[in-house]
C-alpha cells in the first residue's frame, strides 16, 4: 500500500510540475543562459509591405484604416495590401474606398487566412513583409523600430509585442491578459538568448526570401516565423514595436477561439516535424517547453486530479468523500461566478480544455481553414 501511495503521490506531483513548467521552470531556466548579441551593421533600410487578411471586420475598418493612414504618412514608400476572405458585410467596401492607400485582393468565397497570405506575400514588393491582423493598431514608430532590427544581417524576422486592451471587462478577459503578459515576457527571454520559436499574427516580420511555401490548412503565423529558424537565421522580439488589439471578454467566443487555434498548431506541428528535428538541441528545448508542454497541460490536469483522487480514497474514503463534494462545490461556483479568483480558475481550466480538443480534434485529422472574428472582441 505504501508502494502505491507513494506511485500516485509522484503521479501527482510531476502532473504539477509539468502544468507548472511552461511558467514557472522554464522561464527561471532561460533567464540563467547568456545573451546572444546583435551585431547591426550601417546601411540603408529594407523597404517594407504590410500585409493583412479581413473578413466580416467592417466594425473594426475606420480605426484600422486611419491607422494605416498615420503609418503610411511615416512611411510613404510602405506598401500595404490587403485580402477579404469573402465578408459578407461592408469590409471590402470601406477597405476599397481607401484604393490610395491600401491594395485589396479578393478571395473567391470563404478561403482562410493562410490562402489570403500567401496571395498577399505573392504580390509584394517590399523586402521585408510585416504581418498584423485587420483589429490590430500599431503604435506610430512601429515600423520604424521594426526595419531598425533589420541592420544584423543574421536576423531574418522580428516579432513585435502584443498589447491588450480591456481586461477589466471580464475575468475572461483578465485571464486572457494575464496569459498574454506571461507569453510575451517568454519570448523577450527567448529573444534574448536566441531565437523566438513561433510568432502570432498581430504584428511580426520576416525578409521576404525567406517566406515558404505551405498548404492552406496550417497556422500560417507558426509556419512562416518558423521558417526564419529553419533557414539558419535569428527570429527576435522588439519590445518597442507595439500592437494594440481589444480582448475577447465572452467565454464561448475565446472557448471556440482556443479551439481553432490549438486544432491549426497541432496539424502545423505535424508537418512541421521533419524541420522541427533538425534545430539545433536550444531551439528543441524552446519549442518543446513553450508550444508542446502546453498543448498537453489539460492532460497533465486530468492526470493530476485523478491521482489525487485516488490517493486520498487510499489514505481516508471519508477524506476522498469530503474532497470530491468541495471540489464540485468549488467548481459550481466559480463557472457561476462573474469575476474574482474562482471565475479566473474556471476560465484558466476551460482553457486549458480547448487547448486540449483543438489538440485532439487535429489528430483525428480535422482542422480549422477559415475563421470568424469574435462578437464579444
Amino acid at each position: 500500500m505504501a508502494t502505491s501511495n507513494l506511485f500516485l503521490a509522484l503521479v501527482l506531483l510531476l502532473s504539477l510540475a509539468a502544468v507548472a513548467w511552461p511558467f514557472l521552470f522554464y522561464p527561471l531556466i532561460l533567464r540563467a543562459l547568456p545573451t546572444r548579441a546583435e551585431h547591426p551593421i550601417t546601411g540603408p533600410r529594407p523597404s517594407a509591405s504590410l500585409l493583412f487578411c479581413a473578413y466580416n471586420e467592417a466594425a473594426a475598418m475606420p480605426d484600422k484604416l486611419a491607422n494605416l493612414a498615420m503609418l503610411k504618412a511615416r512611411h510613404p514608400d510602405l506598401e500595404i495590401l490587403a485580402f477579404d476572405d469573402g465578408s459578407s458585410d461592408a469590409t471590402a467596401a470601406l477597405i476599397e474606398g481607401q484604393g490610395d492607400l491600401v491594395t485589396l485582393l479578393r478571395g473567391p468565397g470563404r478561403s482562410g487566412k493562410a490562402h489570403g497570405m500567401k496571395r498577399l506575400a505573392a504580390h509584394a514588393r517590399g523586402e521585408v513583409l510585416i504581418f498584423t491582423d485587420a483589429n490590430v493598431l500599431l503604435d506610430a514608430d512601429a515600423v520604424d523600430n521594426l526595419l531598425a532590427r533589420y541592420a544584423d544581417p543574421d536576423i531574418g524576422g522580428v516579432l513585435g509585442s502584443l498589447h491588450y486592451v480591456g481586461e477589466d471587462e471580464s475575468a475572461t478577459a483578465s485571464v486572457g491578459s494575464l496569459y498574454w503578459r506571461i507569453e510575451e515576457r517568454l519570448k523577450d527571454e527567448e529573444s534574448r538568448t536566441g531565437n523566438v520559436l513561433g510568432a502570432d499574427g498581430s504584428i511580426f516580420s520576416i525578409r521576404r526570401a525567406f517566406y515558404p511555401d505551405f498548404p492552406d490548412s496550417v497556422l500560417d503565423d507558426l509556419t512562416v516565423s518558423m521558417a526564419v529558424v529553419f533557414a539558419g537565421r535569428r527570429l527576435v522580439k522588439a519590445k518597442d514595436v507595439i500592437a494594440r488589439e481589444r480582448l475577447v471578454a465572452v467565454r464561448g467566443d475565446e472557448y471556440r477561439r482556443k479551439v481553432r487555434i490549438a486544432a491549426r498548431a497541432w496539424h502545423t506541428h505535424s508537418l512541421l516535424r521533419p524541420q522541427l528535428r533538425r534545430m539545433g538541441a536550444l531551439d528543441r528545448f524552446k519549442y518543446a517547453s513553450r508550444k508542446i508542454v502546453r498543448w498537453f497541460g489539460g492532460v497533465f490536469i486530468l492526470t493530476g486530479a485523478i491521482a489525487a483522487a485516488a490517493l486520498a480514497w487510499r489514505i481516508s474514503p471519508p477524506l476522498f468523500g469530503t474532497g470530491l463534494l468541495g471540489a464540485a462545490l468549488l467548481a459550481w461556483i466559480a463557472f457561476h461566478a462573474k469575476g474574482g479568483p474562482l471565475a479566473a480558475l474556471a476560465d484558466i481550466l476551460i482553457a486549458y480544455a480547448a487547448t486540449l480538443q483543438g489538440v485532439v480534434k487535429a489528430m483525428r485529422g480535422r482542422t480549422v481553414t477559415v475563421w470568424n472574428p469574435a462578437k464579444s472582441r
